[in-house]
């Protein structure tokens, strides 16, 4: 089987970071969670103990140091030397992340270290902005979405099995308000391309997403 490209878009709590990382395990590909590299921003702007500012989030995008490494089916990812793949799940890092990932500069930089991951191929990449602005020539593109409601719930059972306790309904208001920054943003807007294949998830389980991916590359 030729060896794809493959970006994944979608709204939040779609199941995009999911389906991904187990389509890059079955193909023995690399799995890029490009949400992870924005959240690391977001997590790092709130260490400063500051009131959360665009002026903040640019200084501190100027010189901070993102990576990401997968394995053990399982991705870490290091700010500056240091493991925050739990911390940058919390729902602090949530609620601010798309402030975060509408500043051009912040997506400028990531960008850059998503093509520079992406360009020796076998790649699996995730995000909001994959196929219309990270890699536009993609082989596949896939856009990834569920009802608010599904989404919802299923954030719901992530954050309660990592012991948050959280409102179902707030969740539903966040998502929602989530999906309307992240559509209307005027840097890299969350849109489906017309070349991207539309996935509605919502009542599907996750290893028939998967398979649904698989056979759309061979």
């Amino acid at each position: 089987m030729k060896s794809f490209v493959i970006a994944i878009d979608g709204p939040a709590g779609a199941g995009k970071s999911t389906v991904a990382q187990l389509v890059a395990q079955k193909l023995q590909y690399t799995y890029i969670d490009t949400g992870a590299m924005y959240r690391a921003v977001a997590w790092k702007t709130l260490q400063q103990q500051k009131p959360v500012t665009d002026a903040l989030v640019l200084e501190v995008v100027k010189n901070i140091q993102v990576s990401l490494q997968y394995a053990d089916g399982k991705i870490m990812v290091a700010v500056d030397g240091k493991d925050v793949s739990r911390e940058i799940r919390t729902p602090e890092v949530t609620k601010i992340v798309s402030q975060v990932a509408k500043l051009a500069p912040v997506r400028e930089k990531m960008v850059l270290l998503q093509r520079q991951m992406a360009a020796q191929g076998a790649v699996v990449m995730d995000g909001r902005d994959i196929a219309s602005k990270v890699l536009p020539d993609a082989d596949i593109k896939i856009f990834l979405t569920a009802s608010i409601e599904e989404r919802a719930e299923r954030r719901w059972r992530e954050l309660k099995g990592k012991g948050y306790k959280v409102d179902l309904a707030a969740l539903q208001k966040e998502i929602a308000a989530r999906d309307q920054a992240d559509s209307e943003r005027e840097i890299s807007p969350l849109v489906q391309t017309a070349d991207a294949t539309l996935l509605d998830t919502t009542g599907m389980g996750i290893a028939e997403v998967v398979a649904v991916i698989l056979d759309m590359c061979r």
